[in-house]
């Protein structure tokens, strides 16, 4: 089961790989800033435009939410839905650290049934559909299923490279006793490294994350075994009118080790 939309999603992904990387390694682009003063290039909106046509094309009848594209509210009504964030990470693109990424996600009746998150830098894409696994294929279409580390102790915690608050030191201060290293890291590679074991523990406590930039990472990591869960202890739904992730959340190798 949706094998074919995964296809589809990975060849999305993988087709506008080479327009953003072209970009990148380009020194000719302006930085513009849109009305939240978030930051945006011709690369996320070139990527954008090609991954929301190639959907729409494939799935006609299947909704699309895009962050470089108005909302129209139709996707609402809709039982299956595209999540898309082209450049996760435009900052990262900006000052050239390589850490972005393009997230898709499709959900049916508001849950992640499939994500894709590829790294144009190195080719490398992590996928899942739910049920099946998570995968991380190399540049070269060579792929193997990845699981969550069983750490419970000195986890390693992922943060945000560009956002810093200082509700975020007070949470890693407060659980020193189960963090033992913290990384700064890019966009919805933190979902990456923790579902393929090589970190444990992310966070976020304040608004300011989207459907877009959460939803393919969160059914990754919950195919390899961890779990992406509000302070509440619930997981976030998606295709919702507001599209901002209002509440805090914690991503997890495992559900054992979720703290408040």
């Amino acid at each position: 089961m949706y094998e074919r939309e995964l296809k589809a999603m990975i060849a999305a992904a993988k087709k506008v790989e080479q327009h953003i990387l072209d970009i990148y390694y380009s020194t000719d682009y302006e930085v513009d800033l849109k009305s939240d003063n978030s930051p945006v290039t011709i690369a996320d909106i070139g990527a954008d435009k090609v991954i929301r046509e190639f959907l729409k094309q494939e799935f006609p009848e299947y909704g699309i939410l895009t962050e470089e594209s108005k909302d129209t509210k139709e996707r609402l009504e809709k039982e299956f839905v595209f999540i898309v964030d082209p450049i996760d990470g435009t900052k990262e693109f900006i000052t050239h650290n390589d850490e972005f990424a393009t997230n898709i996600a499709l959900v049916k009746d508001h849950i992640p049934v499939v994500g894709v998150i590829n790294i144009p830098v190195t080719g490398v894409t992590y996928f899942a559909i739910k049920g099946q696994g998570a995968y991380r294929q190399d540049d070269n279409g060579v792929k193997f299923k990845i699981e969550t580390s069983k750490r419970t102790s000195d986890l390693i915690c992922v943060i945000s490279k560009n956002y810093h608050d200082p509700s975020d030191q007070k949470f890693v201060e407060k659980h020193a006793d189960k963090i033992g290293v913290i990384k700064a890291m890019g966009a919805s590679i933190k979902f990456c490294q923790i579902a393929e074991g090589h970190a444990d523990v992310s966070f976020r406590l304040k608004p300011g994350t989207k459907e877009w930039d959460t939803a393919a990472g969160q059914i990754i990591v919950e195919e390899a075994g961890g779990c992406m869960l509000k302070l509440d202890g619930t997981a976030y739904i998606y295709n919702r009118e507001n599209v901002v992730n209002t509440e805090p959340y914690e991503i997890l190798n495992r559900a054992e080790n979720f703290v408040k």
